[in-house]
């Protein structure tokens, strides 16, 4: 077996690591931070706990793939908790309101069908017909795109592929706004069903209606959360990669990924270890078999490769359209906030000015803002002091390092701060929680600036390449070098996309890629799945 170095401790590399590991390759992960993570991290403040990342549990299916192909199973690693209400949404208000309308989103299809129906004549029937069509299609998706490594064209060649050609092409050339716009009149409804694309890091006027999958996730499948949030998924799957036998350096980051010529002409070359740098600036060289890059891709085809063995250079990415950046703003705040269910979208009037702002060919920071709101506190205890609450807010912002970065406690560079201040204000009334801003007794913020340095995030940005339709699928950037042998790819900036999910989803496409399997949908997965005598260690 081979040894393999992992670039980077994220989802993607641990979740890498861990799969390789058990394959029986010698794995070493090298991460420049002090704690593993990636941008799934946490911050912990005067007893609050911060996950800085992901925070939607989406796509439960190929969690518990994974947890399958580990040998274990999701109930003995995490403690889920199906949220009741999904979320809520709250519209711009008008001028003359206090505060907005709020749409609760309850748990069940049939529940939603109801609401749906209540907004709209005729909305529950269709959204049962919307919902149908995205179940199957994330059924296809997931069993013949996501993964797979598309190394051969039989892949595609199914039967059931086949018949279902011109419905593909269909979602494939519509998109996902337009989508939703035929089936609904309601603009509340239109943006419920069109905002899974910001996930995607895109558009919903430029995302494939492909895409409409995302609602079975939420609408039918309903939210869940893990308690302790995503840094326990995190912990968890660095447990999992070390007990397969993978070893994880903290405060080792890559400076070079070695290279050697090979073949006749010596045009082509080979990975053959890293070299890295570690936390008092002495230099290391790590030998390898295979190097799994899990760290940004446009970091490591630009930076850990020189010019001969770039696959992506600079003027790919000028052909590119980047996700969006991100201003996140994290508080801790006395009192309870009732107002507040674990997840609010806050939707602007002008939906497509606010994406316009943010994507279009004169980026700025919209105001006000379509945001998340995350408040954990309102399912899990451990994330909040008594008698206090955790907020977590994301404001999508154009990927732009001139932006800069947050601090504490207001800390930070003037753009990210006056962001910060706004989302908070706009919060405050929409929820009708007016004297927010007085109770805040800890306040955290992140901005572009500190996704560049922190992760070598392009462009600052939150997620990576946006989920267009020329930069999905079998057209995003594949898990393989062109040009370097045993050199491969993983995480949110390549294939197949953004997300934990698809994080997990990229590990194992390493693996095939690995183990030289060209099939197109999940690797069976090791039957029966082994019982383990310790307690749960969420229990």
């Amino acid at each position: 077996m081979s040894r393999v170095v992992v670039i980077g401790a994220g989802v993607a590399g641990l979740a890498t690591a861990g799969l390789l590991a058990r394959d029986g390759h010698e794995v070493v992960v090298l991460e420049k931070s002090a704690q593993v993570g990636g941008r799934a991290g946490s911050i912990e403040r005067d007893g609050f706990r911060f996950d800085t990342g992901p925070s939607w549990y989406l796509m439960p299916r190929v969690f518990d793939h994974f947890f399958a192909m580990m040998g274990t199973r999701t109930e003995r690693e995490l403690d889920m908790t199906m949220l009741d209400p999904g979320y809520r949404v709250f519209s711009e208000p008008s001028d003359d309101a206090a505060s907005s309308g709020a749409v609760t989103i309850p748990r069940g299809a049939e529940a939603v069908s109801r609401l749906f129906e209540d907004m709209e004549a005729g909305a529950g029937a269709s959204l049962r017909s919307y919902l149908s069509s995205a179940r199957h299609t994330s059924e296809m998706a997931e069993k013949h795109f996501l993964y797979n490594p598309f190394t051969r064209a039989s892949s595609l060649a199914t039967a059931e592929i086949l018949r279902a050609a011109p419905e593909l092409a269909r979602l494939l050339l519509t998109r996902l706004d337009a989508w939703a716009a035929r089936r609904f009149s309601h603009p509340v409804l239109r943006q419920i069903l069109g905002y899974p694309a910001v996930f995607l890091g895109t558009h919903p006027g430029q995302a494939p209606a492909m895409y409409h999958l995302m609602s079975a996730l939420d609408l039918d499948d309903g939210v869940q959360y893990p308690q302790g949030g995503f840094w326990t998924v995190i912990q968890r799957l660095e447990s999992l990669a070390i007990e397969a036998g993978a070893t994880v350096r903290t405060q080792a980051e890559v400076q070079l990924i070695d290279t050697e010529p090979v073949g006749r002409h010596r045009r082509r070359h080979r990975a053959t270890g890293v070299h890295w740098q570690d936390a008092h600036g002495d230099e290391h060289v790590e030998s390898a078999d295979i190097v799994v890059s899990c760290a940004d891709l446009h970091h490591t085809e630009t930076w850990l490769l020189s010019a001969p063995q770039r696959s992506y250079p600079e003027r790919w990415w000028r052909r590119r359209t980047s996700g969006p950046g991100a201003v996140l703003v994290m508080l801790g705040v006395r009192g309870g906030l009732p107002q507040l269910p674990h997840h609010s979208l806050f939707f602007t009037r002008d939906w497509t000015a606010n994406f316009d702002a943010i994507f279009g060919r004169s980026p700025h920071v919209p105001s006000p803002a379509s945001i998340y709101v995350c408040r954990p506190s309102a399912t899990d205890a451990t994330v909040a002091p008594a008698d206090h609450e955790n907020l977590f807010v994301l404001v999508p912002v154009p990927a732009d390092v001139s932006l800069g970065g947050g601090g504490a406690d207001g800390a930070g560079d003037r753009a990210v701060e006056a962001i910060a201040d706004a989302a908070i204000d706009q919060v405050a009334r929409w929820a009708d929680i007016p004297d927010l801003r007085e109770r805040i007794v800890v306040r955290q913020t992140k901005g572009p600036a500190d996704f560049a340095r922190d992760h070598h995030s392009w462009r600052g940005g939150m997620l990576g390449p946006a989920h267009t339709l020329r930069q999905s699928a079998m057209f995003r950037a594949q898990n393989a070098s062109k040009r370097v042998s045993g050199l491969f790819y993983a995480g949110a900036t390549t294939a197949p996309g953004v997300g934990v999910p698809m994080c997990l989803i990229s590990a194992e496409l390493v693996l095939k890629r690995v183990r030289g399997d060209h099939s197109g949908g999940p690797l069976p997965e090791p039957v029966p799945v082994g019982e383990r005598s310790e307690a749960q260690p969420w229990a």
